[in-house]
């Protein structure tokens, strides 16, 4: 009966957070119907609602809007609309603050999130999975002394959440693991191991660790 019913838990678990995380981000997707008018929606025009409608106008809008600004007339109204924003007291910090970070993560040409590594943390004798996001950088590398990098260390089982550390370089083992395997085991909690590392990183992190 164990047997049976754990084989049941491993099947419907990852299947039941699955349908819960898809219904999530639809059900938020769709609420971009609120900006339809009232007699345009579905529920007026056929009596009820079509989910995942308002999923598929949302991709829509984010579609179109990146057709119309990747041209010199776009180009120059998101210029404007800018340079409108950044007069405004306070939106003006949170814009950039937010432009900044997503222009970062999302631009074909960022780094952020591109490296997997390997850092002592939390002390000397134990170790955890990382990501390089850059270079320390404003005042805050001239009171590094030597070659720093910047890592994100994400929490268990939640990545979206933790820590921001700046480090020695030579104490970062650069791994031959590509960011979603490295999630991946994030996530897991160490139970979906990724492949076997390569004998020239194994001996990196005997070397660091010496």
């Amino acid at each position: 009966m164990r047997k049976y019913f754990i084989t049941g838990l491993l099947i419907l678990v990852p299947l039941a957070i699955t349908a819960w995380v898809l219904n999530l981000v639809i059900s938020t997707m769709d609420q971009s119907l609120l900006f339809v008018p009232a007699r345009w929606q579905p529920r007026t025009l056929i009596g009820f609602d079509i989910p995942g409608l308002g999923t598929v106008l949302t991709v829509l809008i984010v579609f179109l809007t990146g057709l119309l600004t990747n041209n010199l007339v776009g180009n120059y109204v998101v210029r404007v609309w800018e340079k409108l924003l950044t007069r405004i007291p306070v939106v003006s910090s949170l814009y950039s603050s937010v432009k900044q970070v997503s222009d970062t993560l999302f631009s074909s040409s960022g780094n952020a999130f591109r490296k997997a590594v390997l850092i002592p943390y939390p002390h000397p004798q134990s170790w955890t999975i990382a990501f390089l996001t850059g270079m320390p950088g404003g005042d805050v590398k001239n009171h590094l002394v030597g070659d720093y990098v910047s890592v994100y260390i994400p929490t268990t089982p939640n990545p979206t959440s933790g820590f921001f550390l700046m480090m020695a370089r030579k104490d970062v083992v650069e791994l031959d693991m590509s960011v979603d395997a490295a999630l991946k085991y994030i996530v897991s909690m160490g139970v979906v191991a990724p492949e076997e590392a390569p004998k020239d990183a194994a001996k990196a992190l005997d070397a660091v660790s010496k």
